[in-house]
């Protein structure tokens, strides 16, 4: 950097500095709730006051202007939801390996909030980072940081807009946005993030785990044989996803398995289901009671590979850990298919006349 810009920047810090000190910024209500779980206090939601953006798109790079990029990514045995230039926190064994049901963010970008007046003029009186603005004009560099030393001492934030990387409309939605908005104390920005939001993002990254399905008999069963159907290593039956925003907020979605369904693969007046199965269906005991599975009534020849196609979903109802955020998610509902090929019981004739 050349001597006049430095000695101007170091100008502008040392001005702002002093500006904080005598007159430090009010942290807005939204950042000063503490991160006290789902029942954090959110961020206001739906209040549209003045929120002052700064020129430029968020085109080319991290937005918070010298800052490290933040990505929060949790990714198991199936993709679940990249967070990218985010500070939010995805944790819970629901985020673990699993699987997801698609669901999908009503809108895959955000606005965070993130510096401090004073924070955020440090970044962007960067050197490093701002190489190549100061090398192309270093007035139009000192205009550039004036914007954000006209905010020292005034309360409220800058917010930065961060996106889902996973979906496929994430990069354009971001690309819209500006690089940073101002807002004021108690203010949410037009696309900030609220615990709605919040809560959206932890049922996105919900996952459970694959079922793994036993059957009775296993490798083939035969018609009017009940073929018992029950869940092998279930694990645990109760997952949860937060995602939080730390020192604002954090919301908590929670998954517990209730039943499981069946579908045989066929008609009803091919195959008869059982369907009191609890959770996890029952798994077979030699003389016990059969409750839960199909009873194919025909065989199954006649089908394509000579087989039936046996689904066995898992339920897992979704609620939020939150009584003050009003909002109702389906279930988690996670299916595995498996082959059954059904034959016919085979009958002799003696010569008494008699079978068996």
């Amino acid at each position: 950097m050349k001597p006049l810009i430095a000695t101007l920047v170091a100008g502008l810090l040392a001005t702002a500095a002093a500006g904080a000190h005598a007159n430090p910024p009010a942290i807005d209500g939204a950042v000063a709730a503490d991160a006290r779980g789902a029942g954090a206090a959110p961020v206001a939601a739906g209040v549209h006051g003045v929120a002052a953006p700064v020129r430029g798109k968020a085109l080319a790079r991290d937005p918070g202007g010298g800052s490290p990029e933040v990505t929060g990514a949790q990714k198991g045995r199936t993709s679940v939801i990249n967070l990218k230039n985010s500070r939010i926190v995805l944790s819970g064994n629901g985020v673990r390996a699993g699987r997801r049901d698609g669901y999908r963010l009503t809108s895959p970008c955000w606005y965070e909030p993130g510096p401090t007046p004073e924070e955020m003029l440090k970044q962007q009186s960067d050197s490093a980072t701002h190489f190549n603005r100061i090398k192309a004009g270093e007035e139009s560099f000192l205009r550039f940081l004036e914007q954000f030393k006209d905010k020292i001492g005034k309360p409220g934030r800058w917010w930065t807009p961060a996106y889902n990387e996973d979906d496929p409309r994430g990069i354009s939605c971001w690309t819209g946005l500006e690089m940073f908005v101002f807002v004021p104390p108690n203010t949410t920005p037009p696309q900030g993030i609220t615990i709605r939001e919040l809560t959206d993002i932890a049922r996105a990254a919900l996952t459970v785990p694959e079922p793994k399905v036993r059957l009775n008999p296993d490798a083939k069963s035969f018609v009017n044989l009940p073929t018992w159907v029950w869940l092998d290593g279930v694990g645990e039956t109760r997952r949860t996803a937060t995602a939080t925003l730390p020192g604002v907020m954090s919301a908590t979605v929670v998954a517990t398995l209730k039943s499981i369904d069946i579908d045989p693969g066929t008609s009803g007046d091919r195959a008869k289901v059982a369907e009191d199965c609890g959770p996890a269906g029952k798994p077979y005991v030699k003389g016990g009671t059969y409750t839960c599975g199909v009873s194919y009534l025909r065989a199954s020849l006649d089908q394509p590979r000579e087989v039936y196609q046996l689904t066995v979903t898992t339920v897992w109802p979704v609620q939020v850990a939150d009584p003050g955020v009003n909002v109702q998610y389906q279930p988690v509902r996670v299916g595995v298919t498996r082959d059954v090929p059904v034959g016919e019981v085979q009958s002799s004739v003696r010569d008494d006349g008699a079978t068996g």
